[in-house]
């Protein structure tokens, strides 16, 4: 299966996740607000908690279906030395997803910053010995 990868993601998020539940996630690195862009909800996206520098064949993370995006624009002000400020803005993304599965990652494709990384990836299958 080939989609687009969220990285970085903190590994209590994912366990919360795997559990089944839909959660409402703000997503502020760059990359991943980059990827986020574009997708509609029904999107597959897979999911890891490793840095986007590091992922590579072998990693393991869960694939999420997106039910909602909002990709939204923050002013923030910073003052400093009581009379001078600076107005910042910051971008991020809140994503509703569930969990569809576990996965681990056959190749990475990433061009460059300002484009999305894609995965290939294997859905994991886990067994219950009885």
């Amino acid at each position: 299966m080939n989609c687009f990868a969220l990285t970085g993601i903190a590994p209590d998020v994912i366990r919360e996740l795997q559990q089944g539940r839909a959660r409402t996630l703000e997503l502020s690195s760059t990359h991943n607000v980059i990827t986020l862009a574009g997708l509609k909800p029904g999107t597959a996206v897979f999911m890891t908690s490793v840095d986007m520098e590091d992922l590579s064949s072998g990693d393991s993370g869960i694939i999420v279906e997106i039910i909602a995006t909002s990709i939204t624009m923050k002013r923030m002000m910073e003052f400093t030395q009581g009379l001078h400020y600076e107005e910042r803005e910051r971008m991020s993304a809140r994503i509703k997803v569930r969990c569809i599965g576990s996965s681990t990652v056959k190749t990475v494709t990433h061009e460059s910053i300002i484009h999305p990384i894609s995965v290939d990836v294997v859905k994991s299958a886990c067994y219950h010995a009885g």
